[in-house]
């Protein structure tokens, strides 16, 4: 039996365990917290750091030294590839191997590299100070500040000469372990979600999501994205040369086998890279989302292509296209006092939906993604019909809160 190990053990991370399970695989999961969602389905529970490869590396060692080899790693909704690869690299493991993670986990770093193979992406700069963020508005109108090396849209800002840049400076780097940031011009135009595999040095792009951001009048000058919608609107001529940007992307992080997961928008009708992340997504994207529309098991093909196995292509060139809405739910700020689920039965398109809080929970304003209260995901006949059955789902749940002076 083949081992396989996931970094990381949170409840985003469930589906890929129950898939590797399926898939016949013994299961290890790395957490430092020993209530980590996972462990209840793993086989192996390591307790460490998932963002210590050091501490990491001496779990699997000693587990290894007990049980016999392990045949694979990966990490899923997880953004921890640096740990990833310091697995695959002390074990000769198939996947990312740290210089790659750490061009990945870096964004300034990233950019560069991205701009050494002179790939379009915006135009970005460090930012020490308000006076440095002020020249660059000056310079690009609005413009995005983001800390280099947080995760899950922390401390990311849109902004132009009307912020509050002492303020935005202060609050950005405060989500920054390095307290370093960068400012970056902003880009008009839709935005792309993408999951891609990476094998021997070949690309191939099976999800697509158009990103929502609808919201963003009302939570600028944060950026928060409300789900998406699947299969892509744009042409297939453009999902076409977004892969093949990626394709590129990958060469110049050096990733040869893997996943890759993208940030793209398209402006004045080119796709432009915002940034990647050499892991599996999260917010159910691979697990739930590309299954359901594309028929494509992306979650178990990552697993089979980090253990070293032969992958087929028919398995995502032969797709479907089933519409697919995720939205995510937006309660008012304050203490949880009443959660009121939908009845499943009346919503009958609704095929995964998750509240994330309970009565007695504080609700802050949303600020960044792993804010979010819940999430819905529906189908339907159309794009059109999918996108009404979600956004009923939305408003058939019900989440009270009642004002705090904290919140």
């Amino acid at each position: 039996m083949k081992r396989i190990l996931f970094v990381g053990g949170g409840i985003e991370t469930v589906p890929g365990v129950k898939k590797a399970k399926a898939m016949g695989l013994e299961v290890w999961v790395s957490d430092r917290n020993p209530n980590a969602p996972c462990f209840k389905q793993a086989d192996q529970a390591l307790i460490a750091d998932t963002y210590d490869p050091n501490a990491t590396l001496s779990a699997v060692r000693a587990r290894i030294e007990q049980i016999g080899p392990l045949n694979g790693c990966l990490c899923l909704a997880t953004d921890v590839p640096h740990t990833v690869a310091a697995v695959n690299e002390a074990f000769n493991l198939v996947g990312v191997r740290p210089r790659t993670a750490a061009w990945a986990m870096h964004k300034r770093q990233m950019k560069e590299r991205f701009q050494t193979f002179d790939l379009p992406i915006p135009a970005f700069t460090s930012i020490g100070n308000a006076e440095d963020l002020a020249n660059w508005i000056q310079q690009h109108g609005e413009v995005v500040l983001k800390p280099v090396d947080s995760r899950g849209s922390r401390g990311v800002l849109l902004l132009d000469a009307r912020s509050d840049l002492d303020w935005a400076v202060e609050y950005s780097r405060s989500f920054s372990p390095s307290g370093e940031l960068i400012g970056e011009a902003y880009l008009e135009g839709p935005q792309l979600s993408t999951e891609s595999l990476v094998i021997h040095g070949e690309c191939h792009t099976i999800g697509f999501s158009d990103r929502n951001y609808s919201l963003l009048p009302n939570t600028r000058p944060h950026i928060v994205e409300d789900g998406g919608e699947l299969p892509s609107i744009l042409p297939e001529a453009m999902l076409r040369q977004t892969d093949r940007l990626l394709q590129l992307a990958a060469h110049a992080l050096g990733l040869d086998n893997g996943v890759l997961k993208g940030d793209i928008v398209i402006h004045k009708g080119q796709p432009t890279l915002i940034e990647v992340a050499t892991r599996l997504s999260g917010g159910y994207f691979c697990t739930h989302e590309i299954p359901y529309s594309t028929g494509v098991d992306f979650v178990g093909l990552a697993i089979q292509l980090v253990l070293g196995e032969t992958l087929d292509p028919k398995a995502w060139l032969e797709q479907r296209q089933v519409p697919v809405v995720q939205r995510y739910l937006f309660p008012p700020p304050g203490r949880v006092e009443i959660v009121d689920d939908l009845e499943p039965e009346e919503h009958p398109n609704v095929f995964y939906r998750e509240i994330r809080v309970k009565p007695g929970d504080v609700i802050a304003p949303i600020h960044n993604h792993p804010a979010r209260a819940g999430l819905v995901m529906a189908t339907g006949e159309t794009r059109q019909a999918a996108l009404a059955n979600a956004e009923a789902a939305v408003n058939a749940i019900h989440i009270l809160t009642a004002l705090e002076d904290s919140v």
